[in-house]
């Protein structure tokens, strides 16, 4: 894609500037922590917490999350700064699909969890996990650099690439996608069965025997399960008529790098821990990831296709 609907601003308006600083801001606590485990500190980290049995993944995931959320520095500077309307289109849209899809579930997740349990989440099977102030400060800042980042990247998309997703979905060509991107939005809606019925069974009540069944979590991974198929199909067969482009289109988006960043995530975490999930979690995690990946392959697709007929 390389569209752009309107010249490089030569100043970055205030409002721009503002999140910019947001975003950047919202990422110093997290990365503060980290760098002071790193180091050696057990700020925030009670006695006995499982996290200090496994020293070496510790500092391993530390040192890998700190190169994350020093990338959502770069991305606010990309999405503020006149040299990032040059950046390639997947060179920008890779990272910010991957920043979303791990601070979405934060974000709907952690505000759920204050109105139904008052907080934290700071234990794991009976042992004390991480303070609760850790969660509140952490998962704070993730939902402040989630709407950051989100406000910047709809700017700097629809000056950019606006007219991809201009109009309504019945203003689209009649007949639907290409075939191979309606096959390919049908084997994700069903590869997502397995971990949405499964989500939805944790959610009910079912007891989970690696304790993965937090119920409220459970019901926003099903949520964004939901979302990344129902994005793809209407994208694919031209349904929700009435709906501006750009809905599909971000339920996709967000569904789709929500639940295949964090399948990939705690399939990593589990890697490295040495945890052994039952084989039902590792088929949700695989089939999670799965899902994502076909979904946001019906995004790309519908993209291309729209960015070859758009004038120039």
């Amino acid at each position: 894609m390389t569209i752009s609907t309107a010249p490089v601003p030569l100043r970055v308006p205030a409002g721009r500037r503002l999140l910019r600083l947001v975003a950047i801001a919202a990422c110093l606590p997290y990365l503060s922590l980290k760098l002071a485990w790193i180091a050696g500190s057990h700020l925030g980290i009670p006695d006995g917490s499982p996290l200090l049995e496994h020293r070496l993944a510790l500092a391993l995931a530390n040192g890998l999350t700190v190169l994350m959320d020093a990338a959502v520095v770069v991305l606010a500077l990309l999405l503020t700064r006149p040299w990032g309307r040059r950046v390639p289109a997947w060179l920008l849209a890779v990272p910010m699909w991957l920043a979303m899809g791990l601070l979405a579930p934060i974000m709907v997740d952690f505000p759920l969890q204050l109105v139904l349990h008052g907080g934290g989440g700071g234990h794991s099977a009976g042992k004390p996990f991480l303070a609760d102030w850790v969660f509140a400060v952490v998962y704070g800042g993730f939902i402040a650099q989630g709407l950051a980042l989100g406000a910047l990247f709809t700017g700097y998309a629809r000056e950019r690439w606006g007219l991809l997703w201009r109009g309504r979905v019945r203003e689209l060509p009649a007949g639907g996608a290409p075939r191979a991107q309606g096959r390919t939005a049908v084997a994700a809606a069903l590869l997502a069965l397995f971990p949405g019925a499964l989500r939805l069974l944790r959610a009910c009540g079912a007891a989970s025997p690696d304790g993965s069944g937090d119920r409220s979590l459970q019901c926003v991974y099903l949520l964004f399960l939901a979302a990344a198929v129902l994005g793809a199909w209407q994208l694919a067969y031209r349904r929700g008529r009435a709906l501006p482009v750009a809905v599909p289109l971000a339920l996709a988006w967000t569904g789709s790098a929500a639940v295949a960043c964090w399948g990939g995530w705690m399939a990593l975490g589990a890697l490295v821990t040495g945890n052994r999930p039952t084989v039902p979690t590792c088929l949700t995690y695989a089939g999670q990831m799965v899902t994502g990946v076909l979904v946001a392959s019906v995004i790309a697709r519908f993209l291309t296709d729209r960015s070859a007929k758009a004038p120039q």
